[in-house]
């Protein structure tokens, strides 16, 4: 590999606000520490949770660099990475981690993970957080089982065409929704059964699932919009079942009474996915999973566009337009 420089691009902010906070700069190239590999990115992932730390909605101290993964290859390995992890030079690899945005990162060596043969550097990086995100989902904060009805919202956006993708794979009956006709197919091609169009006077989104279920409601909803949706779900779920509330594009659900939720004893869960991959078995566990479905089911990975990142104020203004298909990419 060719010699790390001393200086790389980055996005970095300063103050939180739109898409004009975002800053394309020169910075110094981190230095890995003990336990972290350094890492020259080759595609970096554009995640609606970049768009919440880029507003002030997550708070974090400032400056940043933001981003929470890439895919690329091993630059160099702080004196202190365990052999047993294997990591060498040159590995191809793919993490989850701050300071995405930039030409190197310097991530703790745990969290990084090596691509397997047969998955490309981009397809990595396309599927790693968002589809993490969805296997979780479905394994953990709800245990799909073959033959339920599940309500995914969002059906063609990032996490959601990887959840119609899962769900299909796991035997479950989907109904997604869509927020235009241009996006029907797609949602049926990911796996979608059902296909509602979610906006006035074309489609119903409760009136589908009570059609679809004789009634009873859906066995789990994964609703990433929030506030705009989030009543509409718990009339959704059946009894017993599970309103998972994981993103907030319409912005943050709001207070509820607790006791909502004893008309069908439904449960509400609002999961992130670190929590699910707090230990290292656990990301080693769920991304030998992912990484292998990918392979034997032959998983369409869409990318909506691949940006140069300086055009990263774009991305951001593509991705919270909500009109984007797939992943967002960004090329150093």
């Amino acid at each position: 590999m060719a010699p790390v420089p001393k200086m790389m691009k980055a996005v970095q902010i300063e103050k939180t606000g739109g898409t004009e906070v975002l800053q394309y700069k020169d910075l110094p190239v981190p230095a890995p520490k003990d336990n972290e590999l350094l890492i020259s990115n080759e595609f970096i992932g554009v995640n609606y949770i970049d768009t919440y730390f880029r507003t002030g909605l997550y708070p974090n101290p400032k400056p940043m660099i933001l981003g929470r993964e890439a895919s690329g290859t091993v630059a160099a390995l702080g004196s202190q990475v365990p052999k047993t992890l294997g990591f060498a030079i040159g590995d191809r690899v793919v993490y989850m981690g701050p300071s995405a945005y930039a030409q190197y990162t310097a991530c703790p060596a745990e969290r990084v993970m090596k691509i397997p043969e047969g998955i490309t550097s981009s397809d990595a990086c396309v599927a790693f957080l968002q589809g993490l995100t969805a296997l979780t989902l479905v394994e953990e904060t709800h245990k799909v089982q073959s033959g339920d009805w599940i309500l995914v919202l969002a059906a063609t956006g990032g996490v959601g065409g990887w959840l119609c993708q899962i769900l299909r794979a796991k035997g479950a009956k989907t109904i997604g929704t869509v927020g235009s006709e241009g996006k029907v197919d797609i949602a049926k091609e990911q796996g979608a059964d059902v296909v509602v169009i979610d906006r006035p006077g074309q489609g119903d989104v409760l009136k589908t699932v009570k059609e679809c279920t004789d009634g009873q409601g859906v066995a789990a909803v994964f609703d990433g919009v929030g506030k705009d949706t989030f009543e509409r779900s718990l009339e959704c779920v059946a009894r017993k079942g599970t309103v998972a509330s994981f993103g907030n594009a319409s912005g943050a659900v709001e207070p509820f009474l607790i006791s909502k939720l004893s008309a069908k004893n439904a449960k509400v869960a609002r999961p992130t996915l670190f929590n699910y991959l707090f230990t290292r078995e656990e990301l080693e566990h769920y991304s030998a999973k992912l990484f292998k479905m990918m392979i034997i089911e032959k998983f369409s990975v869409r990318i909506h566009d691949t940006y140069p990142l300086e055009d990263v104020a774009r991305a951001h203004a593509d991705i919270e337009s909500r009109k984007t298909m797939g992943k967002l990419l960004l090329k150093p």
